[in-house]
């Protein structure tokens, strides 16, 4: 099985193309391949809960059916620490979705460490 990565950055103001990165991420799980997903701009805001919750795009799906699916399988879904600071999201508060604030760098390995990467 193959390790991808999926790398967001269409937020909450695309819900169609937003989704859909979570329904590709929750397909490649279900079909056992390792994921992991790197959030950065304005899609670290689909991470707060009020968005997790009310998203739904046209022909992707609910947000939250993936998220689920995506947590329970242990995928890690990263934050871009800077993105998150400059729009004010803080893990713990704003979110209760497990994920992990990154740098740059850290973007970076991921994508030396995976053998596709898919952008959204």
């Amino acid at each position: 099985m193959a390790s991808i990565l999926v790398h967001v950055t269409c937020g909450p103001n695309d819900p169609s193309r937003a989704a859909l990165a979570f329904l590709v991420a929750r397909t490649a799980v279900e079909e056992g391949h390792t994921v992991s997903m790197f959030l950065a701009a304005d899609a670290v805001q689909l991470m707060r809960d009020s968005t997790v919750d009310a998203l739904e795009g046209l022909g992707t799906g609910r947000l939250r059916d993936h998220v689920d699916v995506l947590v329970g399988a242990g995928t890690r879904i990263y934050l871009s620490g800077q993105s998150s600071k400059a729009r004010g999201l803080e893990p713990g508060r704003d979110t209760t979705v497990p994920v992990e604030l990154a740098p740059p760098a850290r973007l970076v390995q991921l994508l030396l460490e995976h053998d596709r990467t898919l952008t959204y």
